[in-house]
């Protein structure tokens, strides 16, 4: 339930983030610049966000990252009635310290949950985000309008109440903090965790898999309105793209017990190869839907398939570290992502978003198909 509020907040940003910003900058090549931020305020957060629920427990964690969202998203309303474009900014840098702290839902589940149930336990936590894939843009296009005088203002109230419920829901929850031989358990260098190949695919299948849906998540509705596409329809999209993120999750950790982890991941990057194929082929309506509900898919099976083979590659006490250190990397690349979706769409098109992802898509597709070499040859991962 908490991963439901919490994404029902997301992709409610997500369908009007850009617009708002396009609306309040000067400069419209900075209209993403406010999504930017907030995956800012995510990568920044991360590793502390896990050293703190090392040493305070999970619940306490993640109940400072809903303080986060509520006081974010009240600086962004506060700014869009100011038409301030850097103080709405700084109110999604805000809801990204909540983010960071949500982000974590998946590998809390996993902690608690025994080794062949965990890519379950990862898929079903993510699974929250099915209600948040009809409602989080239908809140978006109630609330719209909640202040007549200042467009998109009202979304933020809904993203502000959104976080203050996740925060009464986080406090039913009961996870066993680390014992203290957990805690101080021996922990490898950081070279020695980087330098597993398990660990470099997980990664690099989380980064691609989350800044390509990033990527081209936040162009869509620039580009869907630049297109001459209606709100309602670019919200529409945005409702089905989330749904495809998160519905295969009822089965995504089942698919994975029973065909291996690597395959998964493999799938999730055909999708999304496959997304940028129905965008590139026009502009209509059909188009950006179809794509984007291939992307949710191939972001579910990238992100997760990533999420569970990172659970094989550290020891209790080097959890936090290597946790802190993925999600930083991974929310890195959606930082740089998003504030390139926005220049890019600018200057250069819709369609050269589109093809920056290809490299970076084969990239993650050869280093699985590397690891699984590896594995089959009997190499140590």
């Amino acid at each position: 339930m908490s991963q439901a509020l919490f994404t029902s907040a997301g992709s409610g940003m997500a369908a009007v983030a850009g617009l708002a910003g396009l609306m309040l900058a000067t400069d419209k090549s900075l209209a993403t610049l406010p999504v930017s931020t907030m995956w800012i305020g995510t990568a920044m957060t991360t590793l502390p966000a896990s050293l703190l629920m090392r040493w305070y427990g999970r619940r306490t964690g993640f109940m400072l990252g809903g303080l986060f969202g509520v006081g974010g998203a009240l600086v962004a309303a506060r700014a869009l009635s100011l038409g301030n474009f850097w103080l709405f900014a700084f109110g999604t840098f805000l809801i990204g310290a909540w983010v960071a702290h949500a982000q974590l839902y998946r590998l809390a589940a996993a902690d608690t949950a025994t080794l062949e149930f965990r890519p379950r336990a990862i898929s079903l936590v993510l699974a929250g985000g099915v209600i948040a894939g009809y409602f989080g843009p239908q809140i978006a296009k109630w609330s719209v309008d909640w202040v007549p005088e200042t467009l998109y203002m009202g979304s933020y109230y809904a993203v502000a109440i959104l976080a203050g419920l996740s925060i009464v829901m986080l406090t039913q929850i009961d996870i066993p903090r680390p014992t203290p031989d957990e805690v101080r358990g021996e922990v490898r260098p950081l070279r020695k965790i980087v330098a597993q190949p398990a660990l470099i695919v997980a990664v690099l299948a989380a980064m691609v898999g989350y800044g390509v849906m990033n990527l081209l998540m936040t162009g869509t509705p620039l580009a869907m309105v630049g297109h001459h596409h209606p709100f309602s329809d670019a919200a529409t999209v945005i409702q089905w793209h989330v749904v495809a993120m998160f519905l295969p999750s009822f089965f995504t950790g089942s698919i994975i017990n029973r065909f291996g982890v690597l395959p998964v991941i493999l799938v999730g990057a055909l999708l999304d190869f496959l997304a940028i194929g129905a965008a590139l082929a026009g502009a209509s309506f059909l188009n950006f839907w179809v794509g984007l509900v291939l992307l949710g898919v191939g972001w579910n099976f990238m992100f997760i398939g990533g999420s569970t083979l990172l659970t094989t590659t550290y020891s209790t006490a080097e959890r936090p570290k290597t946790q802190g250190l993925n999600e930083f990397l991974v929310f890195g690349t959606a930082v740089t992502a998003s504030l390139m979706s926005g220049q890019v769409l600018h200057y250069l098109g819709w369609s050269t978003v589109l093809m920056m992802a290809l490299p970076f898509l084969t990239l993650a597709t050869g280093a699985t198909l590397w690891l699984a070499w590896r594995q089959r040859h009997g190499a140590v991962t």
